[in-house]
């Protein structure tokens, strides 16, 4: 894909190592993931990525994947921001975790908002912003049209080197209405990030530290009367407008968890290749003591455990497929059917890339293996760690099932049976 020549008109300046293809792209994450396994530890310590690796991210074009080409961008796609993210998670989770949130908003941004709009958000060229789900704060309207808004917001995964933040809060949308999600987005100079985060179990380098806004302002052309879960984008947006890419009007609620999948794979695939050093390097415990290599159980928990988190790989690169031919169908084809079903596919893939390390991974890699900072160990903290996070806990486990039902069945909410 050529890379846009129009960018001076405006106001960026494309790096040069930046204008890589999107094989060379992925090339380059496995490369620089291969380098992030002996600095597992330190992000853990320093709960976020080291500014060296900010730098190469920076270099490689990573925080332009999905930036649209008009403003500096690569416009690549959400198959190769996926298949960066998976690379870079399988060397580091927490440095894959923080990327991913990190640079995925950039589709918010570029799918939902105007050309006004856009044109600000994306003057700087690289876009990193992180985002929570859960409204918080108080938001008061200016006679000009601006909002200043006051509060904190927890679990920014991205947030160290972030450009702006996407929040919610809640406003009433008339005189006398009850308050309802507004979508806003912030940049950098008006919040500021909390030292918050890293006593977790697990994830503890993801830079997943809470935003808090003081006075912050935020231009009205940064707000949507809307929630991003809520987000219909089946008559279109102003971003496939604008651009003319369909990925610019694709869902986002199942963006969002497609997100889940490949970050978990990722995970497993770390915990395999971990696993592998160990069958290359160990003997079975039990006599005739073989190499593991040439053991047959451990040929079999190798074995198990690879085909499942090789059937996860391929749903999930599968779904990723599914929701760009989606895209290009037309805004009608995003229907919340479709969402749901690619949530119900994510959700099976993190079920099983989880119990491949759980089951078959973890009990039998040795209690040497497991010992805190062991790289087996920390996938399976941070597979843990994961586990709570509410996008997959509550909406993929439990809410995301019953919304493909209701959708296939045309049953609306509070219909009775």
């Amino acid at each position: 894909m050529a890379v846009a020549t129009n960018v001076p008109e405006y106001g960026v300046v494309l790096q040069p190592e930046a204008a890589l293809t999107p094989a060379e792209m992925v090339a380059r994450a496995e490369a620089i993931a291969a380098t992030l396994v002996d600095r597992q530890a330190e992000t853990e310590e320093r709960t976020f990525y080291a500014q060296d690796t900010h730098e190469e991210f920076l270099q490689a074009g990573f925080y332009r994947i999905l930036v649209p080409r008009r403003y500096g961008g690569l416009e690549y796609g959400i198959d190769t921001f996926m298949r960066v993210t998976m690379a870079l998670t399988r060397g580091c989770p927490s440095t894959g975790w923080m990327y991913c949130l990190g640079h995925a908003h950039a589709l918010i941004a570029a799918s939902l908002f105007d050309e006004r709009a856009q044109s600000e958000l994306f003057a700087g060229g690289d876009f990193i912003c992180p985002a929570t789900v859960v409204p918080n704060g108080t938001a008061e309207r200016t006679p000009g049209g601006d909002w200043v808004l006051n509060g904190t917001w927890g679990y920014n995964s991205g947030s160290p080197y972030a450009t702006h933040f996407i929040g919610h809060t809640l406003v009433s949308p008339g005189e006398g209405q009850p308050p309802a999600p507004m979508l806003f987005i912030a940049e950098r100079s008006q919040w500021r990030r909390l030292s918050d985060w890293g006593k977790q179990l697990g994830l503890k380098g993801s830079g997943s530290h809470s935003i808090t806004m003081e006075n912050g302002v935020v231009p009205g052309h940064f707000t949507l009367n809307t929630h991003v879960s809520q987000v219909d984008v089946s008559k279109g947006t102003p971003g496939r407008t604008l651009h003319g890419n369909p990925e610019y009007g694709g869902g986002q609620l199942s963006f969002m968890v497609i997100e889940d999948a490949i970050l978990a794979v990722g995970m497993a695939l770390g915990a395999l290749d971990a696993y592998e050093d160990l069958m290359r390097s160990r003997v079975a415990l039990f006599p005739p003591n073989l190499p593991r290599t040439q053991d047959p159980d451990y040929q079999y928990w190798y074995g198990q455990a690879a085909g499942m988190i090789a059937t996860g790989e391929a749903a999930v690169l599968n779904a990723v497929q599914q929701w760009t031919e989606i895209c290009a169908q037309g805004p009608a084809a995003v229907t919340k059917e479709v969402e749901m079903r690619i949530a119900a596919i994510c959700h099976q893939v993190v079920d099983l890339c989880w119990h491949a390390v759980e089951n078959y991974l973890f009990p039998t890699a040795g209690s040497s293996a497991v010992r805190q900072g062991e790289r087996i160990e920390r996938v399976w903290r941070d597979m843990s760690m994961f586990h709570s996070h509410a996008g997959f806990a509550v909406f993929l486990s439990t809410i995301a099932k019953r919304e493909l039902a209701k959708a296939r069945f045309g049953v609306e909410d509070g219909a009775h049976a």
